[in-house]
């Protein structure tokens, strides 16, 4: 957690100061657009929009309702509301101008961070038990990327707002896995204590 808080603080201390890993980025970024085939790198940049991302996790929350878990959907969609009123806040303070525009506030990026906390609570709400718990964090992990690629390569953020929002939105993702954490240590006790 303190990791993240520092890699997420370190990227936004650069973009703001202007700082020479700000401009190492800008560099990189403008190296990176308009590579890949467009049909492709769009298709991986929506992934990231609400229409796309919301409707995974609405379903994913509806499917651990179903199984009788609380906590863990709650924190989930307490995640998913904390992405707009921590983002927004920062575009408009750091109103860092976009790779093809002068317009400003793209740091960091919300289609990144919608992406990373929907994919990554439902990755959460979904694993289960057994031979296969791998699968939903690696989807979460590659929905996450693909998304943060194509973003670049379309040109519509720099890397570091991408990165920035990850590292943001792993934060965030403590939120359904400690509701989780909780939620399973009170079954295993309440499932321990004799009844009388």
């Amino acid at each position: 957690m303190s990791g993240l808080s520092a890699l997420f603080a370190l990227t936004t201390w650069q973009i703001a100061a202007d700082g020479p890993l700000r401009r190492l980025d800008e560099r990189a970024g403008r190296a990176l657009v308009g590579h890949g085939p467009r049909w492709l790198t769009e298709f991986l940049a929506d992934l990231g929009n609400m229409q796309v991302a919301l409707p995974v996790l609405a379903c994913a929350i509806g499917w651990s309702l179903l199984r009788g878990r609380r906590r863990a959907p709650l924190g989930a969609a307490l995640a998913m509301a904390a992405v707009p009123l921590l983002v927004v806040p920062l575009k408009d303070w750091i109103a860092r101008p976009g790779p093809l525009t002068e317009a400003t506030g793209y740091y960091p990026s919300g289609h990144a961070a919608t992406a990373a906390v929907a994919y990554g609570a439902s990755a959460l709400l979904l694993a289960g038990r057994g031979r296969r718990t791998w699968m939903m964090p690696v989807a979460a992990v590659l929905l996450t990327a693909a998304t943060g690629i194509g973003l670049v390569l379309r040109g519509y953020h720099w890397p570091l707002d991408v990165l920035g929002s990850w590292f943001l939105c792993g934060l965030l993702l403590l939120l359904p896995y400690g509701f989780g954490r909780i939620s399973r240590s009170r079954r295993r006790s309440s499932s321990r204590t004799p009844s009388c």
